[in-house]
This record gives C-alpha cells, structure tokens and sequence, in this order.
C-alpha cells in the first residue's frame, strides 16, 4: 500500500511539473493555489525563454470566445497594424480579433515578495513592450525625450519584488468598452495562475479609460460587469476629466497623420479634409467621427470632452473655429468636437457609474508640457498632451488614496521617468 502512494504521489508531481513546463503556472501550496481559467477563456500559445524579448519571463495568448468580439477597423495603408514580436505573439496575424489578447509576464512573477500582483495597462497606439519594458524601441523620440533608456516600469517594480504583469490589445486604438473586458480577463488569468483574489491596476494615458472601465463595469450589453478583484487603481497621465487636444490643435495635429502631407502616424483626425500642397482630399477612415462607413479610431472618441469653457480655444491655430465646433474652413473640414462627443464618449458614463468605493485610486500628472515631436498642449498646465486638471480629476472615485504631479516628467515620460515610477512603487505599497 505505501509502494502504491508513493508512485502515486510522484506521478502527481511529474504531471503538475510537465503542466507548469508548458503553461508557465507555478506550483503552489496552501491556499494560494493555481485555478481553473474561466470557461470563456483559452489559452492558444505560449511564448518563453529564448523567444521573447525586452526582457519579459514570458507572454502568453488568449482568446476570449464571448459573443460580441469582433475584429475592428484598421486603416488600410496598415499604419494601425500590429508590428514587431507582436505579430509573432498573435500567430503572425496582423490586424487580430479584439477578442484576442497577450499577458506578459514579468521575471519573478511568481517569486516576487509583495502579495497583490500589479497589472500594467499601456495606452494608445502603444505595446505593452515599449510602454513599460523598453521605452527606446520605437526609436528616437518615441518616448518623449531625444535619448530613450532600454528598461521601464516593468523592471522598476519587478526589481522590488512586485509581481507584474501587462496585457496586450489586438487594437492599438480599439475600443474601451471591449479592452475593459480584456482587462477583466487579464485579472481572471493572474488570479488563476497565482491563487490571488485581488490585483493591482496601473493604467496609463487610454488604458486608464478600460481600465477604470472595468472597475466601474461600464461595459457593452454582452459584457461581463465587475467582478470585485481590484485593491488598487493607479491612473497615469489618464484623461479622467477628458481631453479635447485633436481639436485643439487639429491643423498642427493633422500633419502627421494626413498622408499627402508625408504624415504616417496612427491617430485619429478632427477633419473629414484637408489640404496638402494644394490638393484638397478626403480621409473618412482617419477621422474621430464615424464618417464613409470607417470607424478606427473608437477609443480616441471615448476620451474626449470639451475644455474650451475652461482653457478656450487656441485661435492661433490654422481653422480653429471651425475645427473646434465644425463645418469647413480655409484648409480643412469637420464636425466639429460635439458630433464627436455625441458619436460616443465615455467620460460622462464613467463619472456617472463612478469607481466602487472599496477601490482605492490614485492618480499620477506629467507637469511637463514638452513633447518632442509633436504641438503640445499650451491653453493651461498639462502634460504636452492632457491637463493636469484633467489627469487629476476625481469625479466618480470616492475613495482617492492620493494625487501627485511629476513636474519634470511629459506624458510619454511618465511610464518610465524616475520620480514617476517611485511614487506608482510607493502607493503600490
């Protein structure tokens, strides 16, 4: 009988050492142990040592088979796509279904010393990568600064024995409603792997938006509502009162975007039209405001909302009446703010659902409004992006635990200025 125990008992180590091998789950005792995924969930591919890079453990993919995901629109020249080791991690689809996603683990995400894991939630037009592994990826100026350093907030709090994590969207520019639910899912993952109850949110710029989202179950009909796993949600550089930059600063904004005008960045447009070196054109896939059938830009309209009641309006800027509040002007034509803000802004809906109390938050501003390579906001104290007044708005959270302005730091400084990542470490604490 204790011959037949003993080969029992190793089978069952030798089966949970082959299911940790594969899946990258720990072995875990106690009450702290590893769970079952939700039913909705699948994991599809499983990225480890030796075959990803920035210095991540691994990534793994997942597939969320809720009725309701969809692949969304990408504009056509492929400025939208997924791109680098991110077209490996989705099966070497480009333009994947939003119901897709990438959890990136951190080293020592199963060995670190601090209780709540933390998830990482990256903004616009981003990767979980260069946001918060490797600032200097995309290059020169691609993190808001002429030199970039190579590691980030991931390193940061790993290093201090936190437990990170980060998710990874199909869509650069998707909507928040469905990456709230793709944070939901992230959490259920961490939690089954580590046999936690609760995480710790970290969302910056856009990712603030699905990630209070989620916590204020502000979600599409199908969508699954809160599921009361989070201690702490940590806003970066978020838009919680809004911002209304595109309209702001459209004509200076547009020429990086408009591709008669050499523009290739992934961002949305104020404008239906433009003129570039005389030649006046259409870009209906590029605009904020669903126009020819085209919506690819439905998480930039979820953040807006209007600031010229408080900050005006910049009047030095090429057609800025009509930019702001809409029709055709010298060089350009639009809708103007408000039809956006009507086509779907989540603002509003956030303040109204509010964050549950039992969610303490904490909300980070950049001081700094020097972006390079871009016009940066000039009306009133910001970021070079956000107001400050907005990236510290507390309409809807009750329980604010702090707020805090690196003066030092841009908006795409912030995911890895120091200052920044020792205050997000001190109130993760």
């Amino acid at each position: 009988m204790g011959h037949r125990r003993s080969r029992t008992r190793q089978w069952r180590i030798l089966l949970t050492f082959l299911l940790t091998a594969a899946v990258g789950w720990p072995i875990t005792s106690g009450t702290a142990s590893a769970t079952q995924l939700p039913s909705h969930l699948s994991l599809e591919a499983s990225f480890g040592a030796g075959t990803v890079t920035n210095g991540w453990d691994s990534v793994e993919r997942y597939l969320d088979t809720t009725g309701g995901f969809g692949t969304e629109g990408y504009p056509s020249d492929g400025r939208g796509d997924q791109d680098g080791k991110r077209v490996t991690y989705f099966g070497g689809v480009s333009r994947p279904s939003s119901g897709r996603f990438l959890l990136y683990s951190a080293p020592g995400w199963n060995t670190g010393s601090r209780t709540t894991p933390v998830l990482l939630v990256h903004g616009a037009n981003d990767t979980a990568d260069r946001a918060w592994a490797n600032p200097g990826e995309a290059g020169g100026y691609g993190c808001g600064a002429a030199a970039c350093p190579s590691t980030g907030l991931m390193q940061y709090l790993a290093e201090r024995g936190h437990r990170v994590f980060a998710v990874g969207f199909a869509h650069k520019q998707g909507d928040n409603l469905m990456q709230a639910q793709i944070v939901g899912d992230a959490i259920a993952v961490i939690k089954a792997k580590l046999g936690v109850d609760k995480v710790d949110l970290v969302g910056w710029s856009k990712g603030e938006m699905s990630a209070r989202a989620y916590v204020s179950s502000v979600k599409p009909g199908w969508g699954r509502a809160y599921a009361g796993d989070v201690r702490k949600l940590i806003t970066v550089g978020g838009p919680n009162g809004g911002y209304d930059y595109p309209y702001a600063h459209g004509w200076a904004h547009d020429f990086s975007i408009w591709p008669e005008c050499g523009g290739k960045v992934n961002a949305p447009s104020p404008h239906s039209h433009m003129t570039c070196y005389g030649q006046y054109t259409a870009h209906p896939e590029f605009s904020m405001t669903p126009s020819g059938g085209y919506d690819n830009y439905p998480g930039q309209r979820q953040m807006l909302a209007r600031w010229d009641g408080v900050y005006g309006v910049d009047g030095a800027a090429q057609d800025w009446y009509t930019t702001y509040y809409g029709g055709r002007g010298l060089y350009t034509a639009g809708s103007g703010i408000q039809a956006a803000i009507d086509a779907g802004s989540l603002i509003e809906p956030l303040h109204d659902a509010a964050v549950p109390a039992s969610v303490t938050t904490y909300l980070l501003a950049g001081g700094s409004p020097d972006v390079l390579g871009i016009f940066n906001e000039n009306r009133g104290p910001s970021d070079g992006v956000v107001f400050i007044d907005s990236a510290l708005d507390t309409t809807g959270i009750p329980t604010v635990g702090g707020r805090k302005t690196v003066l030092g730091a841009n908006h795409l400084e912030l995911g890895w200025n120091s200052s920044a990542a020792a205050q997000i470490a001190a109130w993760l604490a």
